[in-house]
């Protein structure tokens, strides 16, 4: 019967000790920067979620805006603007030659300065 060792343990005791702690520290290793990468995967993808969420927001917000000036806008164009003073011009020269009388001309006046 072999006589077993005490105390210290045999070289190839050491080596085998030391090969078992360094393959479970590259483990753990491993292990906690993997979990550190899908963190950070999960949080990019989480930020780029809320970005698309914004943006959408943000186009319809844009459309409704659009679609608020489209409504307000008038459907037919503006009539053009009359040139006033041509237009007494007119209506005194009318007058002038009596085919307008005092009282028309002044009505017809009175509805083109309102």
């Amino acid at each position: 019967m072999p006589l077993r060792r005490m105390g210290r343990p045999g070289l190839i005791g050491m080596a085998a000790r030391t090969a078992v702690v360094a393959g479970t520290a590259t483990a753990v290793s491993g292990s906690v920067q993997r979990h550190q990468q899908a963190k950070a995967q999960d949080q990019y993808e989480q930020q780029q979620y809320e970005a698309q969420q914004q943006q959408a927001q943000m186009n319809a917000a844009a459309q409704q805006a659009v679609a608020q000036q489209q409504a307000a806008a008038p459907a037919a164009p503006a009539a053009p603007a009359v040139d006033v003073v041509a237009e007494l011009q007119k209506l005194a020269a009318l007058q002038q030659q009596g085919i307008l009388s005092p009282e028309e001309f002044a009505a017809a006046k009175a509805k083109l300065l309102a």
